[in-house]
């Protein structure tokens, strides 16, 4: 099925409702206990549309955690003043979080380097570790493979050979701690070559290799051995993991996804935010209980957004 409109609108709002979901008034973004999150679920369930208006919340924590840092730094007007000392703490998940529009700007495979050039730009303002760059790259990356209606198991494999080497020689042509990010540039690439090969996809056919139980709290501690620190989706390389491994298993269901996308004892609303962006684009809205986003907050805009990258990318 052709990717329109309706699924760029789709992708946009559904964004916004793992945002919120994966949060929920800090009640499980910070627990880290998956079956005790799915309990609180299971007991809330009457009240789910609640749920999804929060994102004004949401959207101050993550301004006030990831982005002021960075942007405190920026100098617009001056030369380079769009880019900030290397740091080599900064690989969060902050770029990777609010880089799928990229995507939908840029959706044609003709377009792999104008989305892999502005991922990276835009990621290293406020996370300019290639942890966390790269971050950016793959949720754009994924957004564009949805709209191109790519097989999901080959979307790994596409940022490891086709997206990381045009981002690497893009960061030695520009000429910006070049030698700094050389040097911290393995992490993220062996951590995929390695997930890639724990679930069967190293040649990007599949099929997918899952373990035997994997419910809940198998999957909180699946994800903390994705994680750099133990704290699933947190950092730039596992929250599009997460998303992507929510994805390959979720399917259809979308209460699957967000079982496994957003009710996990990480930074859940991190990784469900790439992945409902990425499902909505692929499924549309159909299979979306109303309730979960008639009271989103910002809707409208939302809207009008995913119509205007439409337009222009089309």
């Amino acid at each position: 099925m052709e990717c329109t409109v309706d699924h760029y609108t789709a992708g946009m709002l559904l964004s916004g409702v793992g945002d919120a979901l994966g949060y929920r008034n800090q009640l499980w973004e910070y627990n880290q206990s998956g079956p005790a999150i799915h309990q609180i679920f299971s007991q809330d369930e009457r009240e789910f549309d609640y749920f999804t208006v929060d994102w004004n919340s949401c959207l101050v924590k993550s301004i006030l955690t990831c982005l002021i840092p960075g942007i405190a730094q920026l100098r617009p007007g001056t030369e380079g003043g769009y880019r900030v000392p290397y740091n080599p703490e900064a690989t969060g998940c902050g770029a990777a979080m609010r880089s799928m529009c990229i995507g939908l700007r840029y959706p044609y495979p003709d377009q792999l380097s104008s989305l892999v050039e502005v991922a990276v730009e835009t990621g290293r303002m406020t996370h300019p570790h290639p942890t966390g760059f790269l971050g950016a790259v793959a949720s754009a990356l994924f957004t564009t493979y949805a709209v191109q209606r790519r097989p999901i198991t080959t979307w790994g494999l596409g940022l490891l050979e086709e997206a990381c080497p045009v981002a690497k020689t893009f960061v030695t042509s520009a000429g910006y701690a070049v030698m700094e990010t050389e040097r911290d540039w393995d992490y993220f690439t062996e951590k995929w070559k390695w997930y890639l090969d724990l679930r069967g996809l190293s040649l990007g056919a599949g099929p997918v290799i899952w373990p035997d139980q994997y419910g809940p709290a198998e999957r909180d501690e699946a994800y903390k051995r994705f994680s750099l620190s133990g704290w699933a989706g947190r950092s730039g390389h596992d929250a599009p993991m997460i998303a992507l491994d929510a994805l390959l298993g979720a399917g259809l269901n979308w209460e699957e996804l967000m079982s496994r996308a957003g009710f996990h004892g990480g930074d859940s609303d991190s990784t469900a935010v790439i992945a409902c962006c990425c499902w909505g684009l692929l499924y549309g809205m159909d299979r979306v209980p109303w309730c979960n986003y008639r009271n989103l907050e910002y809707r409208e805009r939302l809207e009008t957004v995913a119509q205007n990258l439409y337009t222009l990318s089309h």
